[in-house]
């Protein structure tokens, strides 16, 4: 039997386990904005880990749950590995009465159990069973950092992000895994970008001419903003959001839109992001309207660097192995992993469980690619620096 495959019969004798930890926490509710729940995910993590022998620190992110770092120093003479996930979801409070965790054959499901919950729960028990075995011990240090705002593009994070990457020597991301075995080895550049409108609110039967609609005003950039997006191309200008006013009588005295930006590249993103500046600079029709604007790109691009390429390799490799499906993508989403490939740090991305219709109620993980996605992890683990 290989390493592999060993990695492979200890990850399947450890799947109940994963399963069972993977249900307490999807069935938590944790979207960005709720500190508690995050939190509370984050407990269960910090609690194996700790019992791991990491050393576990939280620092508090105001608005947010709390940053997590563990370390493990192992005083070996190979690389310094950093880990990286997230406890934030994109779903509301309440999600997870709604559509709690469930098993259906194959299948698991709930809010957020691909994206990312399961990756990170089988991500420790990997850690778990290799520190067991001594597998671990030519690493020079493991640390494991979960980000509590990542879902919206971890702009509290990225500092501290930062500051870990460039104190490794490789970094595993357990964003999700491609349907088909996708794993990614690059990404574009992603943004956020906010304009919010203030008028003069009115009756408009009465005294309509005594209004000024904030909602007019941001609805009529609606068309030369996305206009600017050439999806072909990897470049998109989104508006997600449009909302505003108060009732159906009164004229809208505010709005808000919110604007998702896409570029394959850093320098393709600075330019859509002046053409977005400048048409939300553009004089509103009526000029009691006042705009507002704020935002930019929030993540780097991720560059497929050639330390990406080895350790994509190395992950081909072990598939070929366990004779299950891999191959390269280049995402236009966004990732934590991008803040440690821009530093030129060997990133690889997409390490989770094969999970189907991420961010939507249909999201579900395929159960026996924990085992088998959970031991090309270990095997990279393993071999790092070797």
């Amino acid at each position: 039997m290989t390493d592999i495959h060993r990695h492979a019969a200890g990850m399947q004798a450890a799947l109940p386990e994963i399963l069972a930890m993977a249900e307490r926490c999807v069935n938590i509710d944790s979207g960005s904005y709720m500190a508690g729940g995050v939190n509370a995910v984050i407990d269960i993590w910090a609690g194996m880990l700790g019992r791991m022998g990491f050393a576990v620190e939280r620092t508090p992110l105001p608005g947010f749950g709390d940053q997590m770092t563990a370390r493990l120093p192992l005083g070996g003479n190979g690389p310094r590995m950093l880990v990286l996930g997230h406890a934030d979801t994109v779903w509301p409070e309440g999600i997870a009465a709604e559509w709690p965790f469930a098993r259906d054959g194959e299948r698991i499901t709930g809010p957020g159990v691909g994206d990312m919950k399961t990756n990170v729960v089988m991500a420790l028990h990997a850690i778990r069973m290799l520190l067991a075995g001594k597998a671990l011990s030519h690493l020079a240090s493991i640390t494991v950092c979960i980000v509590p705002d990542e879902e919206i593009g971890s702009p509290g994070s990225r500092a501290w992000l930062e500051a870990e990457s460039r104190e490794a020597d490789l970094c595993l991301t357990l964003e999700p895994c491609r349907p088909n075995g996708g794993m990614v080895v690059g990404r574009g550049a992603v943004g956020a970008f906010y304009l919010n409108a203030t008028g003069i609110t009115a009756h408009v039967g009465s005294a309509r001419e005594k209004g000024a609609s904030a909602v007019a005003a941001l609805a009529a950039l609606v068309a030369p903003l996305e206009a600017l997006g050439d999806p072909a191309n990897g470049l998109c200008a989104t508006v997600g959001i449009l909302r505003g006013g108060d009732a159906r009588q009164v004229v809208p005295g505010s709005a808000e839109m919110h604007l998702d930006l896409r570029a394959p590249d850093d320098a393709a993103g600075e330019k859509l992001l002046a053409e977005v500046r400048a048409i939300a600079a553009r004089p509103p029709a009526d000029p009691r309207v006042t705009i507002t604007a704020r935002g930019g790109f929030t993540r780097p691009a991720f560059p497929t660097h050639e330390g990406t390429r080895v350790l994509y390799a190395k992950a081909e490799e072990f598939c070929r192995a366990l004779e299950i499906p891999v191959h390269q993508v280049v995402s236009r989403g966004g990732s934590d992993g991008s803040f440690a490939a821009r530093l030129g740090v060997p990133t690889l991305d997409g390490l989770g469980p094969i999970t189907h219709e991420t961010c939507s109620r249909r999201e579900w993980v395929e159960v026996p690619s924990i085992v088998t996605r959970g031991a090309v992890l270990a095997g990279l683990m393993a071999s790092a620096g070797r």
